[in-house]
């Protein structure tokens, strides 16, 4: 079974994200970058798959110069080859123009027979690369997957929708799957030994521009950057007794924030 698994480079999530001069971008000096935390997941449930149907997994991200460095830690985790589509310099996140790079380099590869996606980045938030890339490959797509088995030449998947009900259902491959965090445990910590393989190991590197996709494909433009407004300064409420205290806190819910 040949299996993709698509990942993202996005900035650790304890970075201090600060907004660049431009209001457009965040400043990546001191950014620290990884595979996005979702990603871990879906890369975990590739490599387990692969090694009960003595498969193999590729891993395939798009973006600049940096992303070779999250491959090799993928490489290490266990998946089998690397590919990074580079943009060079150039920081590309439309979500359309994405999934038409991933789309146009998972056709160049032969027989897939799955390709895995995360549920979203954990830095754009938009969960919208994967059913794009569904479409533009032509393969049924599901998504928020929560458990997956595999059987033959089929993937017996579950997922839970409003209410805590649970869907079953039974996807036939080639397809491509979206799976939630969890959805085969936690992921793995490689090894000093699995790191040391992995440095060795090469990434192909497939230059954006030979994929034929137009960047001005892209929809969606970020305006402008903002931080969150800073809350306001707690408040001690005084008085001589706990009853008393109760009684302000009670006034103050009820007169000034009116949410009683």
């Amino acid at each position: 079974m040949k299996i993709v698994s698509c990942v993202r480079q996005t900035p650790d999530t304890e970075t201090i994200v600060k907004i660049a001069d431009n209001k457009t971008s965040i400043k990546t000096d001191d950014v620290k970058y990884i595979i996005g935390p979702y990603d871990e997941y879906s890369l975990e449930a590739a490599v387990q798959i692969k090694d009960e149907v003595k498969g193999e997994v590729t891993v395939l991200s798009m973006g600049p110069s940096r992303v070779p460095e999250t491959l090799r830690a993928c490489l290490a985790r266990g998946a089998d080859a690397a590919v990074h589509i580079s943009t060079g310099d150039q920081e590309i996140d439309d979500a359309l123009v994405v999934a038409s790079a991933l789309a146009a380099q998972i056709k160049s590869m032969g027989q897939v027979d799955v390709v895995f996606t995360s549920t979203k980045g954990s830095d754009s938030d938009r969960g919208a690369v994967g059913p794009m890339l569904a479409e533009l490959l032509g393969l049924p797509y599901l998504g928020l997957v929560s458990d997956i088995q595999v059987s033959g030449g089929s993937f017996t998947c579950k997922r839970q929708v409003e209410g805590g009900i649970v869907e079953s259902f039974t996807a036939s491959t080639p397809a491509v799957l979206c799976l939630e965090q969890g959805v085969r445990g936690q992921a793995r910590y490689p090894s000093l030994m699995q790191i040391m393989k992995a440095k060795k190991k090469k990434i192909e590197t497939v230059d954006f521009a030979s994929l034929g996709v137009d960047a001005s494909l892209g929809k969606v433009e970020i305006e402008t950057l903002e931080y969150p407004p800073e809350r306001p300064p707690g408040r001690i409420i005084e008085g001589d007794s706990l009853d008393a205290r109760l009684d302000e806190l009670v006034r103050l819910l009820k007169e000034e924030a009116k949410v009683l």
